[in-house]
């Protein structure tokens, strides 16, 4: 059977299969985005101002500062905060997992078990969603990447940051940050930064890596990509 019949004035304006890739974005862009990510690290670091930044919002704006004693005796939490962003007309289901309480107790022996937790929940309810027979509606609430935030004022990874990430970089794209690096010289940024990259690469953490370039790419997409990835590596900025 011939699948493409129509032709329009002799040009590439046909219905086929070659159309099949134009019609799934159209689809896509119409019906918009999900994004779930995750901050992770310990309370003062930045991350609710840098989330701010990133997204031109205030996420939170409702949020109770805990005092001294309060954060001792706090346990970690999961806090979501899902908002709707749009730009030209593409629109992007935002969620934010906070996770206040993660390093502020005085013992935080496995204080990361309920974000470990609730990144296999998400990804079990998503499987359960896509095995059933209803599958129009699913709502994709798995973590695709975690911002990492790693203090400045220490000489690289503390414990916690190191059985932290141990425990989800197979489970979430981890993203570390150097927080706070506005308050650092360039010498002392590079200096730790070259510090915790040679800590996460001893202790065998796998972080998000840019994926390589697919063979059908165009020059301009691959010269995009090279220049990103040399950013990451060679640029002392605040984000690895």
């Amino acid at each position: 059977r011939i699948l493409a019949l129509h032709y329009k004035d002799q040009d590439k304006d046909y219905v086929g299969f070659a159309t099949l890739p134009n019609q799934v974005h159209r689809k896509t862009v119409k019906k918009g985005f999900t994004f779930t990510l995750m901050v992770a690290g310990e309370s003062g670091l930045g991350k609710s101002t840098l989330i701010n930044s990133l997204f031109l919002t205030d996420l939170y704006k409702d949020r109770k500062v805990l005092n001294a004693e309060e954060r001792i005796c706090q346990t970690v939490d999961i806090v979501k905060h899902t908002i709707g962003i749009e730009e030209k007309g593409v629109k992007l289901r935002l969620t934010i997992i906070d996770t206040p309480g993660l390093g502020d107790a005085v013992n935080n022996t496995d204080s990361w078990f309920h974000i470990e937790q609730y990144i296999d929940q998400q990804f079990e309810q998503y499987f359960r969603d896509e095995s059933g027979l209803n599958r129009r509606n699913i709502q994709d609430n798995r973590v695709h990447c975690c911002l990492y935030f790693i203090s400045p004022f220490g000489h690289g990874l503390r414990p916690l940051d190191v059985e932290c990430m141990r425990a989800l970089h197979e489970k979430v794209n981890i993203i570390p940050v150097l927080a706070k690096a506005d308050s650092l010289t360039r010498a002392e940024i590079f200096k730790k930064k070259r510090k915790i990259k040679e800590e996460i690469k001893q202790f065998g953490i796998n972080i998000y890596e840019f994926p390589e370039c697919d063979s059908d790419d165009d020059d301009e997409f691959r010269m995009q990509e090279q220049i990103l990835k040399w950013r990451i590596q060679l640029t002392l900025t605040s984000c690895f």
